[in-house]
């Protein structure tokens, strides 16, 4: 069983492991199919497929299995590198070590938002940019969106999540507006005045190439889905009487039959159900 850090417990030595493996699973194509597969399921509300990535109750679980598939591979390269995760609500600096030139890289150049700093950057030789039709062959990112500035999400929004006693809600989407930890904390349950919470609103802090389906084109995608997985078992031990939802499939005449996951329904691509992942004891653990 291997161990998720704190990005910021990192030493340097560990933090040029993790990326040299990253960097070698882009060389060898692997990455950019993880990149393709997330935006294949990342499927809105407007359509009428089946939703398992985004805006549905599977949302935690199979990004749970996404980044497990990940993981393994970059151990594959390297089997003492694991995904650390990036606690967005304590760690809020641009500037941060995070972002710094031994890590993930800084934010885009104010013309055209292009990464030039850390092993990310286009003009290093090693990161182009190759799933995504109308984005760039670079990374791209835009910090706090200091044009129109955006903050991380805070301790009091991401404790408004966890202390929801329900798993999710019908209509089972963004639009559910009976609350439901899983729509709150994946960041469409919001007053008016402000559109995103959680963790939407830290994909639009990002911003860049972090704001569409092909978000995984920039490596900090991992880093804050674990901190999200991490979340879910925080949930889970608050709520120890509270379970995935729906639990069975939905009837038939309900308009979100067939178009989101119950717990003992395959998801693809790995046909695995949300029940065999509701724990992951004995793969990893966070500390």
């Amino acid at each position: 069983m291997h161990v998720r850090q704190n990005q910021k417990n990192l030493t340097s030595a560990q933090k040029k492991r993790f990326t040299a493996a990253v960097l070698e699973l882009k060389r060898s194509g692997a990455y950019d199919a993880l990149v393709r597969t997330h935006d294949k399921y990342f499927v809105p509300d407007r359509d009428r497929k089946l939703r398992v990535g985004h805006m549905s109750p599977s949302f935690f679980p199979w990004h749970r299995l996404y980044l497990l598939e990940f993981e393994k591979q970059l151990r594959q390269i390297d089997p003492s590198v694991s995904v650390p995760y990036w606690d967005w609500t304590t760690d809020t600096s641009p500037v941060s070590s995070l972002w710094a030139d031994d890590f993930l890289g800084g934010t885009g150049r104010a013309t055209d938002r292009k990464v030039m700093t850390g092993p990310f950057a286009y003009d290093k030789g090693d990161w182009t940019v190759t799933v995504g039709i109308t984005e760039s062959a670079f990374l791209t990112r835009n910090l706090g969106r200091p044009q129109n500035p955006i903050a991380l999400p805070t301790p009091a929004e991401l404790q408004w999540a966890i202390d929801d006693p329900v798993y999710d809600v019908s209509p089972w989407d963004s639009t559910a507006t009976a609350g439901g930890f899983r729509n709150k904390l994946e960041g469409w349950a919001a007053p008016r005045s402000e559109r995103w919470r959680n963790h939407n609103k830290v994909h639009q802090w990002i911003g860049g190439h972090m704001t569409g389906g092909t978000a995984p084109n920039d490596p900090a995608f991992w880093l804050h889905h674990a901190f999200v997985d991490l979340i879910w078992d925080r949930w889970q031990r608050k709520h120890p009487r509270s379970g995935y939802l729906p639990a069975a499939p939905l009837p038939l005449g309900d308009l979100q039959r067939g178009r989101v996951i119950a717990l003992d329904e395959p998801m693809p691509p790995w046909n695995v159900t949300p029940r065999e992942v509701l724990g992951h004891q004995g793969q990893y653990r966070y500390e």
